[in-house]
């Protein structure tokens, strides 16, 4: 896997992507640019996984920018999650924002009943720190420092 920047056509496609149930939180609904801040993950073929962003795109409403600390945010193909790629997926992201950004630490947002993501992110050094209540639902927050591996 590999983070590109987002083409146009990667965007409209992200746009499309629809999650089952209570995922459906997850949609992103618009299309989504390189000039926001978004970031393409692909496969080995160079297809789109996923997607990444950092920074303001990252955060919910009600948590604040902290000096040193790189929010990252991401998105899996709906059809693609439950392959057993997250934490392959989320692993490519997290070396990408530490190349690309060098933070001092690392923080993510994770519904507080998304276990699967919760998992990803602790077998990748990711530690809970607060929650945070906002109109999506109560959201994890969890932080690491941007060392190279946890």
């Amino acid at each position: 896997m590999e983070v590109l920047p987002l083409t146009g056509p990667h965007g409209r496609d992200i746009a499309t992507w629809r999650y089952p149930g209570r995922y459906s939180t997850y949609d992103v609904g618009e299309v989504v640019t390189a000039a926001d801040g978004y970031w393409a993950v692909v496969d080995e073929g160079e297809e789109l996984l996923g997607y990444c962003c950092f920074g303001r795109e990252a955060r919910v409403p009600g948590v604040s920018e902290e000096p040193g600390t790189l929010d990252i945010g991401y998105g899996m193909r709906p059809e693609r999650v439950g392959e057993g790629l997250g934490r392959a997926f989320v692993t490519t992201i997290v070396d990408f924002a530490i190349e690309e950004f060098s933070p001092q630490q690392m923080r993510v947002l994770i519904l507080s009943w998304n276990h699967r993501s919760r998992k990803v992110a602790e077998a990748l050094g990711f530690q809970e720190g607060t929650m945070v209540r906002s109109v999506e639902g109560d959201f994890l927050v969890l932080v690491r420092p941007a060392s190279r591996r946890p």
